[in-house]
């Protein structure tokens, strides 16, 4: 959640033209990544339910990573920002990763 904030508020710095553009897919991908743990956590109808929503945050996380380095490439975002998002990011992902594991990855 935290990281997500830091993304949206980086991302409000976008160019105008990119505002609806690359900061909105940013912004929505960050942003599904809490979203997903907190709505699969909270139903926890099944295991495999569970599964399935830390996959969709797993999936968000991994796409955050993608729009973050086009907003490097393209200039919006410094490359050593870029690297400290990416770790955290990566970091992330090898939680979620853990999460799928403990619910059983079927």
């Amino acid at each position: 959640y935290q990281l997500a904030l830091e993304v949206h508020r980086i991302s409000l710095g976008f160019p105008k033209i990119e505002q609806y553009g690359l900061a909105q897919q940013l912004r929505g991908s960050s942003k599904s990544i809490p979203a997903n743990i907190a709505e699969g956590m909270g139903k926890q109808e099944s295991a495999a339910d569970v599964r399935r929503f830390i996959r969709m945050a797993l999936g968000s996380c991994d796409e955050t990573r993608v729009w973050l380095e086009f907003a490097r490439d393209l200039g919006y975002l410094e490359p050593g920002m870029q690297g400290q998002f990416e770790q955290r990011y990566q970091e992330i992902g090898r939680m979620l990763q853990g999460l799928i594991k403990r619910y059983g990855d079927k």
